[in-house]
């Protein structure tokens, strides 16, 4: 059991109690990666990233290295059987700059900087040992931080959020579209690496703002507006749609409170994670949980942060961390509910 002690109100009603409140950026914090059972890192436009202890609250790392505020994170650990696996994050900044980091010695590891603009967003395809970047193009790296290939220039816009599929495949939000890219490896014969688009879906009303994926059947998009929207990750079809999927009330003597004229803060979707039954969102100031199988918010912490939240990771022992505009980085724990008679739950306009 953690050492952590419970602070505020005890909230019979609401799931969440919040164990720990870390300070220490000095601006809006954007990003939140998990690197073990104990170790996360937090990062935004002061363009440090801090390595903590989940379970203490302790400050292990602060890492120095880019000019301007960071634009993307990620676990980068190394996958090669023949080393000890060592545990590292890569980070992208407003600087045009990419830094592999080692997380248990804070040091850097490598650096990129040959982007002609800023790197959006980051993931690593570990079936096939390749990265990319996700900006005005798509990049496809190997570990050794070497160019194998590119598309050509999207738009101005750029991929925002990027979701590895099934089948060598992943999902790119650029805009308000879903762009399904393939990669293909060299073979026998073949002349190196290549990425071609396939699909592109045109669903969501505005602007994709976070992507995630559940399973290998699965994954998940959120908008600006507030949409939800479940895909098939196999032949891309949408199994489901939702709007507003967080204003039926949890609690069923509340009513949900309906507001003609929302302000786009206060209804995007700024960030998603989830676990095998349920999608965790980020929607406002707000932390939701939203059950695949029933289709609907089963728990909320409404006022998560006083701004709004923009990144949320799950720990281990049915913890959470968020981090917002507010500067601070949160950890919640996800307790049971007491069991309540069902009743129903109004759905609002």
């Amino acid at each position: 059991k953690s050492s952590v002690q419970t602070i505020g109100e005890e909230q019979i009603q609401n799931p969440y109690t919040e164990l720990l409140v870390l300070k220490g950026h000095q601006d809006i914090v954007r990003f939140l990666v998990q690197i073990d059972d104990y170790r996360f890192a937090s990062a935004g436009d002061d363009g440090i990233i801090f390595l903590w202890n989940a379970q203490t609250g302790e400050k292990l790392h602060e890492l120095h290295g880019h000019t301007h505020k960071i634009t993307a994170i990620a676990p980068f650990s190394s996958s090669d059987d023949t080393e000890e696996k060592t545990d590292l994050i890569i980070s992208a900044s407003a600087d045009r700059t990419v830094i592999v980091w080692d997380c248990t010695s804070g040091r850097q590891v490598q650096k990129v900087s040959c982007f002609h603009s800023t790197v959006k967003c980051l993931t690593v395809l570990q079936r096939l040992n390749v990265w990319l970047s996700g900006g005005s193009d798509l990049c496809v790296w190997n570990r050794k931080l070497d160019l194998l290939c590119k598309t050509s220039h999207l738009t101005d816009a750029g991929i925002s959020a990027l979701v590895e599929l099934p089948k060598n495949c992943v999902a790119a939000a650029v805009g308000k579209e879903l762009i399904i890219f393939r990669l293909s490896a060299p073979s026998n014969g073949s002349e190196g690496w290549n990425v071609l688009e396939v699909k592109r879906l045109v669903d969501h009303q505005d602007n994709i703002s976070s992507l995630v994926s559940v399973n290998d059947l699965t994954f998940v998009t959120g908008s600006h507006v507030g949409e939800l929207i479940i895909w098939d990750a196999l032949d891309w079809t949408k199994q489901a749609s939702e709007c507003n999927f967080w204003d039926s009330s949890v609690h069923p003597d509340v009513q949900p409170e309906i507001k003609l004229s929302q302000s786009p803060n206060e209804t995007s979707v700024q960030h998603l994670t989830c676990d095998d039954e349920c999608v965790f969102a980020a929607v406002g100031k707000g932390i939701y949980v939203y059950n695949l199988q029933m289709k609907r918010v089963i728990a909320c912490q409404r006022t998560a942060h006083d701004s709004s939240v923009l990144h949320i990771e799950k720990l281990p022992n049915r913890q959470m961390i968020s981090c917002s505009e507010d500067g601070s980085v949160r950890i919640w724990e996800l307790r049971e509910k007491q069991q309540l008679p069902a009743e129903p739950v109004p759905t609002g306009l």
